[in-house]
């Protein structure tokens, strides 16, 4: 493997920014110069817009936005002291993953306007404002509230449209998420009114030259695929879109780890692995 292929830009999650993380983000860094990486993006989690939508863990911590708002300036003042001070080793893009829920496209420009990153990953989390990646539990409920389980996918491929024609992401994250506990997904991601809507959300990818998050996570979690799947894979390369690994670690143990066995999956579907370097689009 080539080393200067490796990259991630969808990662670098740090238990010091990120609660259902763990380890030092400086740590995260040396790792992925240990493992070879001249580039890397770091992604970490917007703050929430508001108290409902924080996360489990930060309630059992009596965390409110106002922590996570001061938590997210933090990260940004420390990665851009970590960018000059690893620069002879390797290239940092210093970004933020966006949220999809009531308020967000004000929030996310303001958190732009704010903070200036090189480049933004336009992330889906949740359908009707509830969180379906978080457990199962959540996940069905989510599927209740829709009415079903082919709703929840038709409204999360809508919401993901929107956002990303209103955000204009560099790169659209981990694209079939809404899959994550569906043992389904394959016939369901086939179904004609789903399959439209990949095809719309691509179109729309294509038309604005992003590029797609080839996303390792489910591989850490032990699962076959990453987020791309293969049947909608096929059709990101018939159309000319561009992907990129992304390992979306959290902690030094998940960091690179499944990105040589992305980019050997690239080469198979022939996709040009000159990576891009990101920029900030909105």
């Amino acid at each position: 493997m080539d080393r200067k292929r490796l990259i991630s830009l969808h990662g670098g999650h740090s238990g010091q920014y990120c609660n259902h993380a763990k380890d030092l983000l400086e740590d995260i860094i040396i790792r992925y110069i240990e493992l070879g990486f001249t580039k890397v993006g770091i992604t970490e989690h917007v703050p929430p817009v508001n108290d409902q939508f924080l996360y489990p863990e930060e309630i059992e911590l009596n965390l409110t936005t106002a922590d996570l708002h001061k938590k997210f300036k933090e990260y940004f003042k420390n990665l851009r002291h970590l960018k000059k001070k690893y620069a002879p080793k390797i290239k940092i893009f210093i970004g933020m993953e966006t949220e999809t829920h009531v308020g967000y496209v004000d929030h996310i420009k303001n958190l732009i306007s704010t903070f200036q990153p090189d480049y933004i990953v336009g992330s889906v989390h949740h359908v009707d404002d509830i969180c379906f990646d978080y457990s199962k539990k959540k996940y069905d409920k989510a599927a209740s509230v829709c009415g079903s389980y082919d709703v929840m996918y038709e409204k999360y491929f809508d919401l993901q449209y929107a956002m990303i024609k209103s955000l204009k992401p560099f790169v659209v994250g981990h694209f079939d998420l809404i899959r994550i506990y569906d043992k389904s997904y394959k016939n369901r991601l086939l179904l004609p009114q789903i399959k439209q809507k990949i095809k719309r959300n691509l179109t729309l990818i294509k038309s604005l030259n992003l590029v797609m998050d080839f996303n390792l996570r489910p591989l850490a979690r032990g699962e076959k695929e990453p987020y791309i799947t293969p049947s909608i894979l096929k059709i990101v390369k018939n159309m000319g879109i561009r992907i990129v690994p992304g390992d979306d670690s959290h902690g030094v143990d998940e960091a690179g780890l499944y990105v040589d066995k992305a980019i050997e999956i690239l080469d198979t579907y022939e996709f040009d692995t000159q990576w891009p370097d990101p920029v900030l689009l909105t």
